[in-house]
């Protein structure tokens, strides 16, 4: 940004807790990116893997059949597609991408990626014109407790890359948050504002252990060394 100008953008960061029903978690998130643009927003985050539950607190081989590859994603981008059963429940489904051209918003959508026989925890881009701008691969990926995601997830192959929006910004994806690396790789690259979509919830070995101020501070952590801006919204997981 030159120097003496200012830009003024409305970021909104959506928080519901999920079904395991697709059409109504993807109408759910409809609903609130309307009340959002509503009150004034330019971009709408969406918390992680907003399509379900969250699936990671076990290791279930039946999980992987909610994997959808990334061209063409049912709940992402807009289809032509002929009549059928299936057809009409995705046609049900709200479509990110005309609803950020139709509201003229741009929306990081996270959702569970099938690349080949590789899966991903990724996240795509739509411009407030209904433009793709990239798909980013969550690139750290947890393992333990309540967070299996090391059984369902490949380590991202990506990098991080910036959205060229008013002003630049750039999307990881919940773990990669404990790495100071993650957010100083967007900063280098003229991000001024990180977004953080996320599913850490709590930590189901140790009933006593909140992790939360931990998590907080990291975050503020990153915006003061990097002088930028972050928002983060946390996925409402039930253990």
């Amino acid at each position: 940004m030159e120097k003496g100008k200012t830009r003024e953008v409305v970021v909104s960061a959506l928080q519901f807790a999920c079904t395991d029903d697709v059409s109504t978690n993807v109408a759910t998130a409809e609903r609130l990116v309307r009340t959002a643009h509503r009150k004034g927003a330019n971009i709408i985050l969406i918390q992680e893997l907003f399509e379900g539950y969250y699936f990671c607190q076990a290791q279930r081989e039946d999980f992987f059949q909610r994997a959808k590859p990334y061209e063409g994603h049912p709940t992402i981008f807009i289809q032509k597609l002929k009549p059928s059963p299936l057809s009409i429940l995705m046609r049900l489904m709200c479509r990110m991408q005309k609803l950020a051209k139709e509201l003229g918003v741009v929306i990081p959508v996270s959702f569970f990626e099938e690349a080949n026989n590789a899966h991903y925890n990724s996240i795509a881009i739509i411009d407030a014109d209904g433009t793709d701008l990239g798909l980013y691969r969550k690139s750290y990926i947890p393992g333990g407790p309540g967070y299996q995601e090391k059984f369902y997830f490949n380590p991202g192959d990506t990098g991080f890359k910036v959205a060229p929006f008013f002003p630049d910004f750039m999307s990881a994806i919940c773990w990669d948050q404990w790495f100071p690396e993650a957010a100083r790789a967007m900063v280098l690259q003229r991000a001024e504002i990180l977004f953080y979509p996320t599913a850490i919830g709590s930590e189901p070995q140790d009933e006593g252990l909140d992790s939360c101020d931990h998590w907080k501070r990291v975050m503020q952590g990153h915006a003061g060394a990097n002088v930028v801006k972050k928002h983060t919204v946390r996925l409402v997981i039930l253990f």
